[in-house]
């Protein structure tokens, strides 16, 4: 129908927001803030790669734990905030291992598949620009830093709720790694499945320590659900993705990963449950990482079964002021009521005091192995 000339058109008007000058300043502002962290972060990039050339002429190692450890000690002293220490250390690192691929990319062996715990481990030790290799289960991430297939692997060594982890400990003892590096994290396990829904839950598949450490909720919320024992946390929440009836035990990475729901979250017995991670590598890799300040030092010994040996191994710590930090046993499987002693100390074996207290232990020792020394983690 023709419009009438006599009569205005209505048009609709929309309105929309505007950003007010002030936080439109405020954006610009941040914009070009951007534009200089990107510059200056690839001018860095472009000096490490000046760093990797010299390192490929003088045969020296890519990657120094001491030299991150350093690096973000004095990015932190230095921070005046308002960001946060851990925020910007995190930031640091993430610069760092970019920084590191374009040197030379780190190849690291981690158990699998991903979504672990140990994964995530890897990522914060090495960051995100690491090439991780995924192993089905421990033995696997040691033989393949030993036979060099992985420059680095990393591998669960104790758990704050249920303890050491026996198998990670027994390999220390027969392959060529050393310890470069620890990472210690926050564990906090979710029941992960394709419904969300307790109902009808008839597995819980997850790690032996996983479902150790979370005993006490799977008894009261599903006590007739069977407890089915996998390689890994991942593998469980992989195998809950294929069978609606069944349930994994795992964090969000995995969650994630397999695009299952968070039926329920946080369910370990113990709110603080933390796991070390030992990060490992063989010797020509990398040998052991210098002094910072505030380093472990782990060894395994074992002494002659005779009355008072472990008391003796105490008196050159106490001597020269030395203070053990963990003291674990393992059978030596000998037949004769023998044990192999893992040990971590407080300090360096460049420090003059550790320096004499383990020259003096490894006197009374039948058996003695450095298993590394390397910053402790914050």
């Amino acid at each position: 129908m023709p419009s009438n000339n006599n009569t205005p058109e209505r048009h609709s008007v929309i309105n929309t927001p505007q950003a007010s000058p002030d936080l439109a300043d405020l954006r610009q502002q941040i914009d070009s803030i951007d534009q200089q962290l990107l510059s200056l972060v690839n001018q860095r990039a472009r000096v490490a790669e000046q760093v990797g050339e010299v390192k490929k002429r003088e045969g020296t190692p890519f990657f120094r734990p001491d030299r991150v450890a350093q690096v973000i000690q004095k990015i932190e002293a230095a921070n005046p905030g308002p960001l946060k220490a851990t925020h910007v250390s995190a930031i640091w690192r993430e610069i760092m291992s970019a920084c590191l691929a374009l040197e030379s990319p780190q190849r690291v062996a981690v158990l699998g598949p991903a979504g672990t715990f140990c994964e995530q481990a890897a990522v914060d030790y090495f960051g995100g620009a690491a090439d991780l290799m995924y192993c089905a289960n421990f033995d696997e991430v040691f033989h393949a830093t030993a036979a060099g297939s992985a420059q680095y692997g990393v591998v669960g060594v104790e758990n704050s709720t249920e303890g050491v982890v026996t198998r990670s400990l027994d390999m220390f003892l027969h392959t060529p790694c050393h310890v470069v590096g620890e990472v210690s994290l926050l564990i906090r396990h979710n029941l992960l499945r394709l419904s969300n829904s307790l109902d009808g839950i008839e597995v819980v598949v997850a790690h032996p320590q996983a479902l150790a450490q979370c005993q006490g909720w799977l008894s009261k919320h599903l006590p007739h659900a069977e407890r089915r024992p996998v390689d890994s946390n991942a593998e469980g929440a992989r195998l809950a993705s294929l069978n609606p009836s069944w349930a994994g035990l795992a964090g969000e990475r995995a969650a994630q990963q397999f695009g299952l729901h968070t039926v329920a979250h946080a369910i370990q017995d113990e709110a603080y449950n933390r796991t070390r991670f030992a990060i490992i590598c063989l010797p020509q890799t990398l040998a052991m990482p210098q002094a910072t300040g505030k380093d472990s030092t782990s060894l395994i010994i074992s002494v002659p079964n005779r009355p008072g040996a472990v008391h003796d191994l105490l008196v050159p710590l106490k001597t020269h002021g030395v203070s053990m930090t963990r003291f674990e046993s393992r059978p030596a499987r000998t037949g004769q009521w023998e044990y192999y002693f893992y040990i971590d100390l407080a300090g360096h074996p460049s420090e003059p005091h550790v320096a004499k207290a383990l020259a003096e232990l490894q006197g009374l020792c039948a058996f003695y192995k450095m298993l590394g020394a390397y910053p402790t983690p914050a």
